[in-house]
């Protein structure tokens, strides 16, 4: 009889054994359907053998083989390493691999002998980019990491796109990752015109299931050359794989924030040293973990120091503050004066605000009332187009209050400054002025934000008004002008990696004027003009900024200097959640004592968002200098983490968090 071992997306840190009806071919890897309990479940063969330790009439049998196409090995490798390092069951990591399931049909299989298409890449390359197109491609078949740093505007996308070229040419496979669905339609167009030839597809959660599994297959059978997609496509099965590349590497999107908490640039990372490729991480603003590997000497730097067009400059960066001569809704009275005169020479600007909606908040100027989220500890967030008060952390809406609900007062005021305020105030202020606002809200329909980029590269946009959406990746040729108002908010944030964010942010934004003929021109709204991340700016001197800040995180014992892991407790009453809390620092600290491992146990306390859709929220982080050290203290500590019978107490451990929120 044929034992089939079977790892299943349960939060359970075991597989199962099922026995396979005659006839039925399995090997490791087949991706199978089982019943556990009383439910159906798609599961992942982690090993087929002869016998199990469970009696014969307990087992029960696999239903079906889902899929023609088993797990290779390689992502099998990837997965367990996934969970082992996250900390989590090895069946909700190989989730992550298991492409979207439909109704079972005929795969054509690739013989590995596909025609690879003839290079029709014709962008003449400047010395900078030619030298980093050269080192890549002289590590072909090797490990081997690099950091490509450049300037916005420096081409980075030409020479990893001439790097993958190559190796299509040599009949290898590509995997390309962005960190956001809205980046791909673009860098489509970019991949279709360097490699016409090319079988190209995309892998993200705006495609169909049907979409998704084309697609899935296309590239696991070797039929497509490039695979472009989210953090997501770094689990798919790739049997020619010879380049990753990682485009905005710095992107916080890379970090999944639920269920197994990966980061894909990381994953990546290591995808590319088991299968000895070379990996190409992108950035004008690289993050201080990609920084620090490079300055130890981990990573190679390709370095593009100036704009791939040669009649392009950095844009100039002044600093005006938010109050002053001229200054009304919230736009300083200089910027309001480079608007006008860009608009009246026929360019286009950008009025950048990391806020969406109306305002931030809706306060009583009588008793200071202000709209509370009822499930969340936080205010509620002011929108007109539909009217109504939304949270934007879980959901909630509200009809819009006519009075203040404590003392009556119909005198309610909007407090700051969302985009569609900002959108509003133009309009009025530039009748004549063809505005278009670009946030989450307004890109919701499905070919919205493609449909912006063409209304822009067409002209038939003179001022855009949108959120960190427009703030990297898109190249506008007459886009002159970049307004950034709020900078200040990131300054009073308690995550420690803010600093760091907003630098990266603002250089990315203000990246987007000046990247063709026309001089371009930055104004940033600040009154801390003299910050160091300002200061930054101004110089277009990243690297200093970056050096700085690994000084404050050695100062701080802070990641990257240091490794951690969060652990999250949520419930509907803050008694469960520092009972819980209390029993994992107790148990974090025995730990510690007993293997005396060089680990930082921090005491509990509510997460800065204490409540957020109607449950409370407590944290508590360990620390290490040595990521082994944590990761043997982690891997002892989690038989602890179980929250206790009967309290219902959700649980989550990400190892590495992006920030102790």
């Amino acid at each position: 009889m044929t034992i089939a071992r079977v790892a299943l997306p349960v939060a359970l840190d075991r597989s199962f054994d099922y026995w396979a009806p005659e006839g039925l071919a399995l090997t490791r890897g087949s991706i199978v359907r089982v019943q556990l309990a009383r439910r159906s479940l798609v599961g992942v063969v982690v090993a087929v053998k002869s016998e199990s330790a469970v009696m014969r009439e307990q087992l029960q049998p696999i239903d079906e083989v889902v899929s023609l196409l088993p797990l290779p090995d390689d992502a099998l490798a990837l997965c367990e390493f996934v969970a082992g390092y996250y900390q989590q069951p090895l069946g909700m990591a190989l989730a992550l691999a298991v492409p979207p399931l439909g109704v079972r049909r005929s795969l054509r299989a690739s013989d590995g002998t596909t025609q690879p298409p003839a290079s029709t890449l014709e962008t003449p390359l400047n010395d900078d980019q030619q030298a980093a197109v050269d080192a890549i491609r002289a590590a072909t078949g090797t490990f081997a990491a690099f950091l490509l740093q450049g300037v916005t505007g420096s081409g980075k996308t030409d020479v990893f796109l001439a790097a993958a070229d190559t190796a299509i040419a040599q009949g290898g496979q590509v995997l390309l990752l962005v960190p956001e669905i809205n980046l791909t339609p673009q860098l489509e167009a970019r991949v279709r015109d360097a490699l016409p030839r090319a079988q190209a597809v995309t892998l993200h959660s705006g495609l169909s299931d049907g979409e998704r599994r084309a697609h899935w297959n296309a590239a696991s059978t070797g039929d497509a050359q490039l695979v472009l997609g989210t953090r997501l496509a770094v689990f798919c099965a790739l049997p020619r794989l010879a380049l990753v590349v990682v485009d905005e590497e710095h992107d916080t999107s890379y970090k999944q924030q639920d269920g197994v908490r990966y980061h894909a640039r990381d994953v990546a990372v290591w995808r590319a040293r088991a299968r000895n490729v070379p990996i190409v991480l992108s950035s004008a603003t690289p993050s201080l973990e990609s920084f620090a590997r490079t300055e130890a000497g981990k990573y190679r730097r390709l370095l593009l120091p100036r704009r791939a067009d040669p009649r392009a400059q950095l844009p100039r960066i002044s600093f005006v503050p938010n109050r002053g001569e001229g200054a009304r809704d919230g736009i300083s009275g200089p910027l309001w004066g480079a608007l006008g005169a860009c608009i009246a020479r026929g360019e286009q600007a950008l009025v950048f605000v990391n806020r969406r909606g109306y305002a931030p908040s809706l306060k009583c100027s009588a008793c200071g009332w202000q709209a509370d989220c009822p499930r969340c500890s936080a205010r509620l967030t002011m929108h007109r187009e539909p009217p109504c008060m939304q949270c934007h952390h879980c959901g909630h809406q509200e009809a819009l209050s006519p009075s203040c609900p404590q003392c009556g007062n119909v005198d309610l005021l909007p407090q700051g400054h969302g985009t569609q305020r900002l959108e509003r105030t133009l309009k009025q202020a530039f009748p004549h002025a063809r505005i278009m606002r670009v946030d989450r809200d307004s890109t919701r329909t499905k070919g919205a934000f493609a449909a912006m980029r063409t209304q822009v590269a067409e002209q038939a946009i003179d001022v855009l008004v949108g959120t960190q959406m427009l703030a990297k990746g898109h190249d506008f040729p007459r886009l002159t002008l970049v307004g950034v108002l709020g900078a200040d908010n990131a300054l009073y944030s308690a995550d420690f990696r803010a600093t760091e964010r907003l630098g990266a942010l603002l250089t990315q934004v203000s990246g987007r004027a000046g990247r063709a003929g026309l001089p371009g021109a930055v104004i940033v709204q600040t009154d801390f003009p003299a910050h160091p991340v300002f200061a930054a700016l101004e110089t277009h001197d990243y690297d200093r900024f970056a050096r700085d800040l690994l000084v404050e995180r050695e100062t701080a014992q802070l990641p990257p200097v240091t490794h951690a892991a969060l652990l999250l407790a949520e419930a509907h009453h803050r008694a469960d959640v520092d009972a819980f809390l209390d029993h994992a620092h107790t148990a974090a600290v025995a730990l510690v004592n007993q293997n005396a491992e060089a680990v930082t146990v921090y005491s509990p306390v509510p997460a800065v968002l204490a409540r957020r859709a109607g449950f409370e929220r407590g944290q508590l982080v360990v620390q290490s200098a040595s990521r082994a050290s944590l990761q043997r203290f982690v891997a002892g500590w989690r038989d602890a983490l179980i929250a206790p019978p009967g309290k219902r107490v959700r649980v989550s451990l990400d190892i590495d968090p992006a920030s102790f929120c």
